[in-house]
């Protein structure tokens, strides 16, 4: 039921629910949802709120007009890992394998200077560091920034233990359209040796990651470091992910 007393929007309300029953299969891929004068009869809502919510979930690339016909339910598209906000973590998980990712660092924003390299340089972004181990051997070193206005408000949500790619298209209806990396071997410092339980002086896998979204050039920046004495890191040739 949609609470107009609440401080979310009714749009973003409506939306939330019909994105709900997209994931539970109760709107199929491929079907069409009621009309905009079924959904403003059901919730009690005038069209123009009802017209936003869809707009959003169009926008979101869960929905899709037909000129004549109504508004359907997208085939849901194959997740790259090259653009998700998880990245490697997420690419462990999909070969079955449990892992636990902590933060080290909680989230802030903090003025980035300093780093030519980082898109933020010279501009405010939010910052949170975090370490992913598997079978509790430490094998990940994320350092990640995001952009400040995009991501507004997220220092208040809990992110221990949680997909930022999905808070990212819950919370904010974000997702990557688009990015690029960069990769070279590093060697580890004293405190990154520390954390990835490994000798100083020894190689690490250099990776940074620029995240594309429709309202930016660059929405998300991340630096990892990996291990490579555990496992080797590929990617596929064409963007059909990496692991």
């Amino acid at each position: 039921m949609l609470n107009p007393n609440a401080p979310i929007p009714l749009y973003r309300q409506l939306a939330d629910l019909i994105s709900a029953r997209i994931r539970s299969g109760e709107y199929a891929p491929g079907s069409r949802i009621p009309s905009e004068h079924q959904l403003a009869a059901a919730h009690g809502l005038g069209r123009p709120t009802i017209r936003q919510a869809l707009d959003m979930l169009i926008r979101k690339g869960l929905l899709t007009r037909r000129r004549g016909s109504g508004t359907y339910v997208l085939e849901p598209q194959q997740e790259v890992d090259l653009f998700s906000l998880d990245g490697t973590s997420a690419s462990f998980r999909k070969k079955g394998l449990a892992v636990e990712t902590r933060l080290l660092t909680p989230i802030h924003l903090l003025r980035v200077s300093g780093a030519a390299e980082n898109p933020f340089d010279g501009q405010q972004a939010y910052f949170f560091s975090r370490l992913t181990r598997l079978a509790g051997t430490p094998v990940l070193l994320e350092g990640l920034y995001l952009h400040a206005q995009l991501f507004d408000g997220i220092q208040h949500l809990d992110l221990e233990g949680r997909s930022l790619s999905a808070i990212a298209e819950e919370k904010y209806y974000l997702r990557p359209s688009g990015g690029k990396q960069s990769f070279r071997i590093a060697i580890a410092d004293a405190d990154k040796a520390t954390l990835l339980a490994v000798s100083p002086g020894s190689p690490l896998l250099a990776v940074q990651r620029w995240l594309t979204f429709s309202q930016t050039p660059c929405g998300v920046f991340s630096e990892l470091w990996c291990r490579t004495d555990q496992f080797v890191f590929t990617q596929t040739i064409g963007g059909t992910g990496y692991a």
